[in-house]
């Protein structure tokens, strides 16, 4: 509307103008007039001004809205005020699509704020690779992933694996495989699947990379529970009956041997039957024992978490399992970094877990000279709370690392096999994980990380 009268307005301002200079052209011809030939000429003049400013200005306008539209400037208002009927309601048109158009790039910026949110608390890191190897971290748990290492190209992740970016790479889109990779000295498990999205401008591939280690320390548990159930069921259900018959054997052994004193060499025979028996009634009780001591495994209570300081913890811990060390010469040096960290967890239970650890140290450096052990808490990498148990002992054989946390299995005459299988339990029940390594120089590094 305000267009049809902004053309109606020009064409009128055109008749008049030609009109004037119609009345110009016959009083130039006609005798007698200067004056008002010269007053129409100056009309004529006027009027010409006027269209060139009426419709200078309105082009103004337009270029004004346009150029608000194409620099998405919606803070712009259009009055058209002066320029004569109709351009008001053009002004206010303008004004609308200017309002429409805020309010759209208001609610695409609200969705995708909601968009971005989802995306930062979907607890599966995900990443994207493009064609030039630069990578995007798309999530929070992407970044807690990696740690505060700056991940801006696909070699970044080569601290991580030397072979992490090869594998990734590798994957087909919609496939998935299984990575290890190499976080704060633990080896942690990943299973990564992978998408190919393609826009206008690029095509990437797009990463989900969940760390399964806990689930798989998980299972591999629970699978050692169940054989531990049937085992030790079965066995003390063997056992319990020999025991039985063994102590009523040595009651029947005692009773004929009180009656048949007066027969010496009888009752030699029977008192080395006796030690025969007593010999399977003390083994039986061994291997209850033994097998009781398993039923530890089957019974782990639900963590009762608190919030407690790791310095106090340790002060503990040093008090209850290195009474014995400094006639042993042992050292133990305790350090928390920072000084006042905390932990929220289960005490009682990391108690224990400290305790096994240090007792497996104390065992690692017996007969040697200088034997120190460190009991360290940090934040690692992630920010998340790392405790490690080091010694300055011989180290740990690859062999028996690959083996030590299988329950029952031990190199220790004495030793049950179950401290270590315990302890990772523990771990795995307050979601962290339990990793060995052999130091650099030497030694054993137990590494707990919640």
């Amino acid at each position: 509307m305000g267009f049809e009268k902004f053309g109606l307005l020009v064409s009128i301002r055109l008749v008049m103008i030609m009109v004037v200079l119609a009345v110009a052209g016959f009083l130039l011809i006609s005798p007698g007039y200067p004056a008002a030939t010269l007053l129409t000429l100056g009309l004529a003049g006027i009027l010409t001004v006027e269209v060139v400013r009426y419709v200078s200005k309105t082009n103004q306008e337009v270029a004004r809205f346009l150029s608000a539209v194409r620099y998405a400037d919606f803070g712009q208002r259009f009055e058209f005020t002066g320029l004569g009927a109709g351009f008001s309601e053009l002004g206010e048109t303008f004004t609308q699509i200017l309002d429409r158009f805020r309010d759209d790039r208001r609610q695409q910026e609200g969705e995708l704020r909601h968009l971005k949110a989802l995306l930062e608390h979907v607890p599966v890191p995900l990443i994207s690779v493009y064609a030039d190897q630069r990578i995007v971290l798309w999530n929070n748990a992407a970044r807690r992933l990696f740690g505060k290492v700056q991940i801006e190209r696909l070699a970044d992740l080569n601290p991580f694996g030397a072979d992490l970016p090869g594998k990734i790479m590798a994957i087909q889109p919609e496939a998935r495989a299984l990575a290890t990779i190499t976080m704060d000295g633990m080896e942690q498990s990943l299973s990564i699947s992978a998408s190919e999205i393609t826009t206008a401008s690029s095509t990437e591939r797009l990463f989900s990379l969940q760390n399964i280690q806990t689930e798989l320390d998980g299972m591999q548990l629970s699978a050692w529970q169940d054989l531990v159930r049937v085992l030790t069921h079965e066995i003390m259900n063997s056992i319990t009956p020999v025991t039985s018959l063994a102590k009523t054997a040595v009651d029947l052994v005692d009773d004929v041997s009180r009656k048949l004193s007066d027969q010496s060499e009888l009752v030699a025979e029977l008192k080395d039957v006796k030690d025969a028996v007593n010999t399977v009634a003390r083994r039986s009780d061994g291997m209850m024992d033994f097998v009781s001591s398993y039923q530890r495994l089957l019974r782990l209570p639900d963590p009762k978490m608190s919030r407690f300081k790791l310095d106090e913890l340790f002060a503990d811990v040093t008090r209850m399992a290195t009474v014995d060390w400094p006639g042993a010469g042992l050292a133990l040096e305790a350090r928390v970094e920072p000084s006042k960290l905390d932990l929220y967890a289960d005490r009682q239970m990391v108690e224990q877990v400290l305790i096994n650890l240090l007792q497996n140290s104390q065992h690692a450096l017996e007969g040697m000279a200088n034997g120190e052990v460190t009991l360290a808490g940090r934040l690692n990498k992630r920010g998340h709370v790392t405790i490690e148990v080091t010694d300055n002992g011989p180290g740990i054989d690859d062999d028996v690392a690959a083996r030590m946390f299988v329950p029952f299995y031990t190199t220790r005459k004495e030793g049950s096999g179950v401290g270590l299988a315990l302890s990772r339990q523990i771990m795995n029940a307050h979601g962290g994980t339990i990793s060995f390594a052999n130091g650099s120089d030497g030694g054993a590094r137990f590494s707990l990380a919640f």
